[in-house]
């Protein structure tokens, strides 16, 4: 969606951060911006999965907003 110019969110759940990781690297977009919510969330009732999605809303707002996140490393 990006691509085609398109504001994306990605969400994933931290079990797939190496994944994430390395599909963004092979994809040639090392850098590219996405989300992490604990996992999982297959289990979560529907407050535990709204409460999940209350917590990135800042997040998410922010990516669609800016097309990035604020960095919090000191680089």
């Amino acid at each position: 969606m990006e691509r085609q110019g398109i504001p994306a969110a990605t969400i994933i759940t931290t079990v797939f951060a190496n994944t994430a990781r390395a599909y963004t690297r092979l994809m040639g977009v090392p850098d590219f911006p996405y989300l992490m919510c604990a996992h999982p969330i297959g289990n979560l009732t529907d407050d535990g999965l709204q409460e999940r999605a209350r917590l990135l809303t800042p997040q998410v707002r922010e990516l669609l907003t800016n097309g990035e996140l604020a960095r919090t490393d000191a680089a």
